[in-house]
C-alpha cells in the first residue's frame, strides 16, 4: 500500500518536470517468472523512479547504501523495497554486507520477482556508457529457480535531463535467459564466466542507448534531428514526432557522424558549421525551428491557431494569474538552490530540483494557508490548500500557451513582413535536410 502510493505521488512529479514522457517495447517485458533490469543511469534519482511508477510489474532496486542514511530519502527507497548495496568507493562501506545483499537478491529472482540495477555502478553525464562492474552477472549466474533469469536492457533517453518540462523516454530492449552455473565455496560464479555474461550486457545495453566518443557528437546529433524533423513536421502536418522514432532517428544520424568522421571529418565538419550557422539565424529571427513552415506560411491557419491559443490562456488566466504570482519566486528559489547544490555534476540536477520543489512548493502553499486562516478564517484557509497547487500547474499551462502563441505569432510577422528572411530559412533547412539524407544513403545508416 505504501509503495503504492509513494509511486502515486512520485509519478505526479514526474508527469509535472517532464512534459513527455513515454515508454517503447514494454509489451517486450516478461510480465512474470525472475526478471533482472539492468539501466543505464544518466540523470541520478530520476532514473529509477520511471521503473518504480511505469513498470507493468513491480520491480524491486538495488540502491547504494547511502542513501539509505540521507533523511527523507532513505524513507523513500526503504517504501519502495529497494535493497541497499555497498560500494567500495563510498564512505565507510562494509564490503562484507555484499554477500547477505546477493543471498536476497537471488532469492527473491528464485521466487519469480524482478530487480531492477544500474550495472554502471553510479550516476554520469558521460557521453557514452562507463565499464560495466560485475554485480549483475555474479548476481544472475547464481540463480536457482525453476524458470531461467532473464536480463533485460532498458535505455533511458533525455532530451535535456537538465531542463524543466524535457522530455523522457523508457526503452525496453529484448531480453536474453541465463543459465545458473555452480558457485564456488564464497558464493561466486567462475570469472570466465561473469566476464562474459558483462561484456554481453554492455552489449545489449549500447543497443539500447546513445553512445558517443564525444559530447559534440551528441549536440551535432540533436540538432541534426531537429532540423530534419521540424522538416517533416511541417511538411506532413503532423505533430512532434514520438520520442522513440527520436530516439531511432538520432542512432541513425550518430551511426552517419562516425563514419563520416572516419572516411570524411573535412565534410562533417563542414554540415556542422552550417547546421550551426542556420541555428544562429533562427535564433536571430527569433523562431524556434518547428514553427519554421514548409512553403508560405498559411495566414488563416496561424490566426486559427492564436485564437485557439488566446481562448484556452483565458480560460486559464482566472486560476493560472495567481499561481504564476505565487509560484514565481519559489519556482526561481528551487533553480537557484538545487544549482548551487550540485555544482558541476549535472547528472543529479534533476534530483536536486525535484528534492527541493517537493519541499519548498508545499512549503508555499502552507504558509500562504495558514496566512489567509488567519484572515478569512478556516474555510477559506482549506480552501487555499486546494487550490494553491491546482494554481500552480494552471500556471505552468499558461506559461507553455504563451510561447506557443508568440511562436506562432513570430512566424506570422515574419511571413508578412520578412517574406524573404523567411524562405532563406525554408530553403536553408531543405538543403541541409537533403544533403544529410543523401550522405545517410552513401554511409548506409
Amino acid at each position: 500500500m505504501l509503495r503504492r502510493l509513494v509511486a502515486a505521488v512520485l509519478g505526479l512529479v514526474l508527469r509535472i518536470f517532464f512534459r513527455r514522457v513515454e515508454l517503447c517495447g514494454d509489451e517486450r517485458l516478461p510480465r512474470d517468472g525472475p526478471l533482472m533490469l539492468v539501466l543505464n543511469h544518466p540523470n541520478s534519482l530520476v532514473d529509477p523512479v520511471f521503473l518504480l511508477c511505469l513498470s507493468p510489474r513491480p520491480v524491486a532496486f538495488l540502491a547504494k547504501a547511502p542513501l539509505f542514511r540521507i533523511p527523507l530519502i532513505g524513507s523513500l527507497v526503504r517504501a519502495v523495497g529497494a535493497i541497499p548495496v555497498e560500494r567500495r568507493q563510498d564512505p565507510g562501506a562494509d564490503l562484507r554486507k555484499n554477500r547477505e545483499m546477493f543471498t536476497r537478491v537471488r532469492e527473491h529472482l528464485a521466487q519469480g520477482g524482478a530487480v531492477a540495477l544500474f550495472p554502471e555502478g553510479t550516476s554520469h553525464s558521460d557521453p557514452r556508457l562507463r565499464p560495466l562492474k560485475t554485480g549483475a552477472a555474479r548476481i544472475a549466474l547464481g540463480v536457482r529457480s525453476q524458470a531461467p533469469v532473464r536480463i533485460q536492457p532498458v535505455g533511458l533517453f533525455y532530451t535535456d535531463k537538465r531542463t524543466f518540462r524535457s522530455g523522457a523516454l523508457v526503452f525496453f530492449g529484448g531480453a536474453f535467459a541465463v543459465s545458473p552455473t555452480p558457485l564456488d565455496e564464497h558464493g561466486e560464479p567462475p570469472a570466465d564466466q561473469v566476464e562474459a555474461l558483462t561484456s554481453r550486457i554492455g552489449e545489449a545495453l549500447a543497443a539500447v542507448t546513445l553512445q558517443a566518443d564525444e559530447f559534440d557528437a551528441h549536440d551535432f546529433v540533436a540538432r541534426t534531428e531537429r532540423i530534419l524533423a521540424s522538416q517533416r513536421r511541417a511538411s506532413d502536418q503532423a505533430p512532434q514526432p514520438a520520442l522513440a522514432e527520436e530516439f531511432g532517428f538520432r542512432r541513425r544520424i550518430l551511426a552517419g557522424y562516425h563514419a563520416l568522421r572516419a572516411r570524411d571529418p573535412d565534410r562533417l565538419d563542414r554540415i556542422r558549421r552550417r547546421i550551426y550557422r542556420y541555428e544562429d539565424r533562427l535564433r536571430g529571427a527569433g523562431v524556434d525551428p518547428w514553427n519554421v513552415p514548409v512553403g508560405r506560411p498559411e495566414v488563416r491557419r496561424l490566426i486559427g491557431q492564436l485564437v485557439g491559443f488566446l481562448a484556452r490562456f483565458a480560460l486559464l488566466l482566472p486560476l493560472g494569474l495567481p499561481g504564476l504570482v505565487l509560484h514565481y519566486l519559489p519556482y526561481r528559489l528551487v533553480g537557484v538552490l538545487s544549482r548551487r547544490a550540485v555544482g558541476k555534476f549535472e547528472d543529479i540536477l534533476a534530483t536536486a530540483k525535484a528534492i527541493a520543489g517537493f519541499i519548498v512548493f508545499p512549503l508555499t502553499w502552507l504558509a500562504l494557508a495558514v496566512a489567509v486562516r488567519a484572515v478569512l478564517g478556516v474555510p477559506a484557509g482549506l480552501l487555499t490548500l486546494f487550490l494553491a497547487p491546482s494554481s500552480g500547474y494552471a500556471a505552468l499551462r499558461m506559461v507553455e500557451l504563451g510561447d506557443r502563441f508568440l511562436g506562432a505569432f513570430r512566424v506570422l510577422l515574419l511571413g508578412l513582413l520578412g517574406p524573404r528572411r523567411l524562405a532563406r530559412l525554408q530553403v536553408e533547412r531543405r538543403d541541409i535536410r537533403e544533403e544529410v539524407l543523401r550522405l545517410a544513403e552513401e554511409l548506409g545508416v
